[in-house]
């Protein structure tokens, strides 16, 4: 009875959502549906982070790097031959990419195979190492891979990057990636890899002792983070329809990084919460960057003062609430229940559940 109430429940979640999803397609203006995507792809991103952060428990900072792998290939498998010629004026396009073009939804796919393949072949070598030693390895690679972008002229277009990309980034496809990166994590951390991950996160040593294979688990889990930032990476260069290598620096690892940790490492709900909040709270906040005419005094333009609000929300959270939003815990309907937000079932009421 407890579990049939609990899929209702659920259901009529996300039929609620797809209302809500399809008239705000409808009515909201350009501006709020735009946050509204972008939200959606955060939550892709947050979710990709937290899986190799939170779950394996291996600091990773080079996220950035594969979201750049996966939107540069996305973006110029679904370039019209017309778009590549016109975007590659200072030196032509490889001819083996000048006339291929393929549908949305596989080249986003390819997208994420290449940058979950460029992820096994970094994590080989470097999740041997642990700790600050892996991070600041995974914050090298990220940079190299921008700045190989940025010098692949004929492949890339170098620091112009690619402009005039198709608007593939839907309503409907952004929040379908999104519900299907939970549902993914969802099922992952049920199974046993991903009991396997949370093993290794905990205990290294005991999880090989218990026959866990240590190294293939931590790269099967740096693939599928890779695979799942490829695709964030795509969807967000479809989103704006542009993209270059100043789009992929260490800030934009930040900014993942910063939703992950304010969600809660270790959290699903926390970083779906976190990335929506988060994500409203840059577009509300865009005013501290420009001037500021206050009653006491003004301020001329200060560009990233908004980065500055979230650094101190993240070092508050750091300090008096370190396990973030969501600490490693899950929504559940119980939960509500417990709360007074929901009516009891028969059973709790009597004290069975």
């Amino acid at each position: 009875m407890k579990l049939a109430r609990t899929h209702l429940l659920s259901l009529a979640a996300v039929a609620v959502l797809a209302a809500f999803l399809f008239v705000a397609d409808t009515w909201f203006d350009a501006f709020t549906i735009r946050v509204m995507n972008l939200s959606a792809i955060y939550i892709v991103l947050a979710l990709s982070l937290n899986l190799v952060n939170g779950f394996t428990g291996l600091f990773s900072l080079g996220h950035a790097g594969f979201m750049a792998v996966g939107a540069y290939t996305c973006a110029l498998l679904t370039m019209s031959p017309e778009q590549k010629e016109a975007n590659f004026f200072l030196a032509p396009i490889v001819p083996w990419l000048a006339h291929v073009t393929i549908p949305f939804v596989p080249a986003l796919i390819a997208g994420g195979l290449v940058a979950a393949l460029l992820g096994v072949l970094i994590g080989a070598p470097v999740l041997r190492l642990k700790d600050d030693y892996l991070a600041i390895a995974t914050l090298g690679f990220g940079e190299i891979i921008r700045v190989v972008l940025t010098n692949t002229q004929t492949i890339t277009n170098g620091a112009l990057g690619l402009k005039g990309l198709p608007e593939f980034a839907s309503t409907a496809a952004v929040w379908a990636c999104a519900a299907l990166a939970v549902l993914f994590m969802v099922a992952l951390t049920r199974s046993s890899y991903g009991r396997a991950m949370k093993a290794v996160r905990d205990d290294e040593i005991a999880a090989g002792a218990m026959g866990v294979n240590v190294f293939r688990v931590k790269v099967m889990s740096f693939a599928a983070s890779s695979f799942m930032a490829g695709v964030g990476g795509a969807l967000l260069g479809h989103l704006l329809t542009t993209i270059d290598p100043k789009m992929f620096t260490f800030m934009l690892t930040f900014n993942i990084l910063l939703v992950v940790v304010l969600g809660g490492i270790g959290s699903i709900t926390g970083s779906v919460v976190a990335a929506i909040v988060v994500t409203i709270f840059m577009e509300l906040l865009r005013f501290l960057d420009g001037p500021l005419n206050l009653l006491v005094f003004q301020t001329e333009g200060r560009p990233g003062l908004r980065m500055v609000v979230f650094s101190i929300l993240l070092m508050a959270v750091v300090l008096f609430r370190q396990r973030g939003l969501m600490g490693n815990r899950e929504f559940s309907w119980s939960m509500l229940s417990r709360a007074g937000l929901l009516p009891k079932s028969e059973k709790g009421k009597h004290g069975l559940a």
